[in-house]
């Protein structure tokens, strides 16, 4: 799933439909939103299929963010069960997500 979240109610019908969910909340005028975003979806697609991952456009739902606590860009959440896991935000390296993912959705899918 990479369809933009608009209100917390689609955040949290996809937390309960999907046992693993990736939320990126970023914002179109920052640079390193733009760069990170396709390396976040290739990451996801390829070494955890099984994650539902979906976008928030920060700057045009400001009120989903900041119910959220989300307060810069980018900002990834991570949920697992419906509960949200951990969080990273700013400077995010691709292979520390993936090693801090990889251990919960293993738990979970395998």
């Amino acid at each position: 799933m990479k369809e933009e979240i608009r209100n917390q109610e689609e955040l949290q019908q996809l937390n309960a439909s999907k046992a693993a969910v990736l939320v990126y909340f970023y914002n179109d005028s920052c640079a390193p939103c733009v760069a990170l975003r396709p390396k976040v979806e290739q990451m996801v697609t390829e070494q955890f299929p099984l994650m539902a991952h979906s976008y928030v456009n920060a700057a045009q739902h400001p009120e989903l963010s900041a119910s959220n606590g989300v307060f810069a860009s980018p900002t990834i959440v991570v949920f697992f069960d419906g509960k949200e896991n951990f969080r990273v935000s700013k400077y995010i390296s691709i292979d520390e997500l993936a090693g801090r993912i990889e251990r919960y959705y293993n738990m979970i899918f395998e």
